[in-house]
């Protein structure tokens, strides 16, 4: 009985917590993270760095749609706090990823704790825009201070594929990063010839 009883133990999966930048960057990772059958996986929502409104609910309309399509419960904090993101960037904008990336590992890693979850992820590991070694470390460090692991996966990998699936359901694909900062690089700057916008 106790043999039975600890191999059950071992086929259950693991809870995972995967917080979600927007929907293009979660088809690929999620449905590889599926495939592998080890993870009972839920979603959050908590980007209070995405600049202006409209974009910010455009982008949150676009993943519950998505989230209802296959299946996924989420978590939505939906804050628009505008000020309490200038706030933290201001006379820092040189740092401005580190910051917005520590916001929102941070209170991942703190909804993971409290939900009980095994791990937490994030689809900032998609991007090859994104500036992965530092998500990896922050996703780390607030993962020993909250007491939940983080789960890394270099989700690049799927980038050409997530582009096609994201392409192939005519989802809303978004031109920059998300904060009014890398709005401005975006539509300031002449972007590379052939390279894709969605980031």
């Amino acid at each position: 009985m106790v043999m039975m009883k600890e191999k059950r133990e071992n086929m259950e999966r693991k809870k995972l917590l995967i917080h979600i930048c927007c929907a293009p960057c979660l088809i690929a990772p999620l449905q590889h993270l599926q495939q592998e059958d080890e993870f009972d996986i839920r979603g959050l929502w908590f980007n209070p760095n995405i600049h202006p409104y409209q974009e910010n609910q455009k982008r949150l309309h676009t993943l519950q749609e998505y989230a209802s399509d296959v299946d996924l419960n989420l978590i939505i904090k939906d804050e628009y706090d505008l000020q309490g993101f200038l706030r933290q960037v201001a006379f820092r904008e040189g740092d401005r990823c580190r910051i917005c990336y520590h916001m929102r590992l941070n209170y991942a890693a703190i909804i993971a704790a409290k939900g009980g979850f095994d791990y937490y992820t994030t689809t900032l590991l998609y991007s090859k825009f994104q500036k992965h070694d530092l998500i990896k470390e922050i996703g780390e460090a607030c993962g020993k201070e909250h007491g939940v692991k983080f789960l890394y996966r270099d989700f690049r990998n799927y980038w050409k594929e997530g582009i096609e699936l994201s392409k192939n359901i005519e989802m809303y694909r978004q031109q920059y990063c998300g904060c009014i900062y890398s709005e401005k690089d975006r539509y300031m700057a002449t972007p590379k010839r052939g390279e894709d916008e969605n980031r």
